[in-house]
């Protein structure tokens, strides 16, 4: 089984930045797609963006042009760089791995606040 740690969210003002980091306690490399999801207070959990292992990047249309999802296999990491954040962006954000078979791994959460 892969752990997942998310680490680096914070109390950010609007317009700030931040930059989130998933840690795996194992390679990720046969992980195919590594994905952030965000769930705000009430609401369900939903995917802000995903990676797969060649690189390939897709994102929620909500965050697209402000967040970067990246990968780093030799470090066992993944990251999303978030940026222009908006109050509405506060919530929990998890980190996903998503097997070819589709077995999920999920990080603890890490919490995201961004004041207005």
């Amino acid at each position: 089984q892969v752990q997942l740690v998310e680490s680096g969210g914070g109390l950010v003002q609007a317009g700030g930045s931040l930059r989130l980091s998933c840690a795996a306690s194992s390679s990720i490399l046969s992980i195919d797609t590594m994905g952030w999801y965000h769930q705000a207070p009430g609401n369900q959990r939903e995917l802000v963006a995903v990676i797969t292992s060649g690189g390939s990047t897709n994102y929620a249309d909500s965050v697209k042009g402000r967040f970067t999802i990246s990968r780093d296999n030799a470090r066992n990491a993944v990251y999303l760089q978030m940026n222009s954040l908006k109050p509405e962006d506060t919530g929990v954000y998890y980190c996903n791995g998503r097997e070819s078979y589709g077995f999920d791994y999920w990080g603890q959460g890490t919490q995201v606040t961004v004041s207005s």
